[in-house]
């Protein structure tokens, strides 16, 4: 099994609602973040990636048909060179000021609580993938500028008979129809929205 679908978008650009989607569409699992958990073994190969040893691809998306959302996404660079057929789906936000207030109340809250509610080894995982390969989560002009560096490389990069550019309100059709496949009849999903999000985390919403 290959990608057919490498994820370039960073977290909180509607990344859980694309794994939905693409799991519908390709008949396939999709990784995410979530996914992680799911696969402790799959943290040091993470790790090591961080640190520039890249893991066996093949082997770490065994069962996956797409991947979106972070760890994978920090690799997109690597993953669209593995898999050079499979089309590449940037998830931005209207802005980075929009991006930024929802990463900060939801994924990026983590990083200021004294007692995390994660795995040590995720949670050094997360923080150094972080770090190395974005900014300071703590950091409002240095991650928003990230955002924008990450998606400007991603453009300048993939050229546009391959890359799938895509904002959440655009919903199935750019997708779709890169794929070949046909625009479901039901609404595009939405899901982990920042309440939901902030209440899986014990927060206010």
């Amino acid at each position: 099994m290959t990608l057919r679908i490498i994820g370039a978008g960073v977290g909180r650009t509607g990344t859980n609602s694309l794994q939905v989607a693409l799991q519908q569409l390709l008949g396939g699992s999709c990784y995410h973040m979530v996914e992680v958990f799911g696969h402790p073994d799959h943290v040091p190969m993470w790790r090591a990636a961080v640190d520039g040893t890249m893991p066996d691809w093949d082997a770490l998306f065994e069962g996956y048909v797409a991947e979106v959302d972070w760890p994978a996404s920090a690799f997109w660079r690597q993953l669209s060179e593995h898999y050079p057929d499979a089309p590449v789906l940037l998830s931005t936000r209207d802005s980075a000021e929009q991006w930024w207030h929802s990463a900060d109340r939801t994924i990026f809250e983590i990083f200021k609580m004294e007692n995390p509610p994660m795995p040590p080894e995720w949670f050094d995982m997360v923080s150094t993938l972080f770090r190395t390969t974005f900014a300071d989560p703590l950091d409002k002009d240095a991650c928003m500028a990230a955002y924008e560096r990450h998606n400007a490389e991603v453009r300048a990069t993939i050229g546009a008979d391959r890359l799938i550019d895509w904002k959440p309100r655009d919903g199935w059709a750019p997708i779709c129809e890169r794929l070949g496949v046909d625009v479901p009849e039901e609404p595009f999903p939405i899901t982990n929205t920042t309440p939901e999000f902030r209440q899986m985390l014990g927060l206010d919403a």
